[in-house]
């Protein structure tokens, strides 16, 4: 993941006018965000961190980092008290994920990983084997689990210590793809695939992520306009009736056997039994749950037209209880 500081007087102020969602300035408390062009589409997505009042730790995409440190640095105006530095490679990142992500880091640290004592999307430093890394409750797999950032020369004692403390519990390595697999039963949405400069959060179904209430930001016009007015596209997911075939993106969507759309993202639910997608239905006029969940879906996967169920929600965890855990 790529990792940004930013800090001074300025900087809550600074992020609040480049971030759709609210971000608090209470030591600990973690948000993710839109990061918004004018038209209202995603130029990024984020989690920011406050480390203090003047201190935010932001997180994005390892691909995008530069990308990233770009737009904001050129968006801190001449007399902001506000910096932006990539610290990218002095921190290293695990990610300990799944139902027994607290027993395997609760046999490594005396701070209280329960639930009450250690919320989701909050952060703090903890004592962890032979580091002190910032421990973020946060997860792109749809289970319990916390994003460990910690000093680089560090991570392998401690790297080490989590793969002997995790024999215990069938601890695994796994890859992006898997990864991939389990982001999308959960339907997290990834950006340059899923969302994009083109693609607006109410259209993406993160309208959570944006606050209208708050002072003026980016975008924020364009995005208000919107929510009065409705969307006409609107982010589905899919899964296949049949589990044989594979969906790997770009797949054709059919409603009532129309071309409706194009697959943004796909891949094996190993958790559903059946390949799931994601991609975005287009209706002039506007779209509404009514009209989505009315329709008949196929995917069509090599030349052939496979029946399809469509979900407003994530098919695996529609409510995203299980990360809350």
């Amino acid at each position: 993941m790529g990792k940004l500081l930013v800090q001074g007087r300025d900087a809550h102020r600074v992020l609040q006018h480049l971030c759709a969602n609210d971000i608090s300035a209470v030591p600990g408390a973690v948000v993710y965000t839109p990061v918004c062009n004018a038209r209202g589409g995603f130029e990024s997505d984020i989690t920011v961190t406050c480390l203090a009042p003047d201190r935010f730790f932001i997180v994005t995409a390892a691909g995008t980092v530069v990308r990233d440190f770009d737009y904001i640095q050129r968006r801190i105006g001449p007399d902001d008290q506000c910096t932006v530095t990539d610290v990218t490679h002095g921190y290293a990142m695990l990610a300990v994920m799944g139902p027994k992500s607290r027993d395997l880091l609760q046999n490594l640290t005396d701070t209280d990983l329960s639930n009450a004592a250690f919320a989701y999307a909050t952060a703090r430093e903890i004592d962890l084997a032979y580091a002190r890394p910032l421990a973020v409750r946060m997860s792109y797999v749809g289970e319990l689990g916390w994003e460990l950032y910690i000093p680089t020369n560090f991570c392998l004692p401690l790297f080490d210590a989590l793969m002997d403390a995790g024999k215990a519990l069938d601890l695994h390595l796994v890859g992006m793809q898997a990864v991939n697999s389990l982001r999308l039963e959960t339907g997290y949405r990834h950006w340059e695939s899923d969302i994009t400069p083109d693609d607006t959060p109410y259209e993406a179904g993160l309208g959570f992520g944006v606050k209208l209430d708050k002072p003026d930001f980016i975008g924020k016009a364009a995005l208000a306009a919107q929510k009065q007015a409705g969307v006409s596209r609107r982010l589905v997911m899919f899964s296949l009736d049949d589990p044989e075939p594979l969906l790997y993106g770009n797949e054709p969507i059919y409603r009532d056997g129309l071309f409706a759309g194009t697959l943004t993202s796909g891949a094996y639910g190993f958790k559903v039994g059946c390949a799931v997608g994601m991609g975005y239905l287009t209706r002039d006029g506007g779209i509404d749950a009514d009209w989505i969940e009315a329709g008949s879906y196929e995917v069509l996967v090599e030349g052939q037209m496979v029946p399809a169920a469509v979900h407003r929600r994530s098919v695996y965890d529609p409510f995203n209880q299980r990360t809350k855990m």
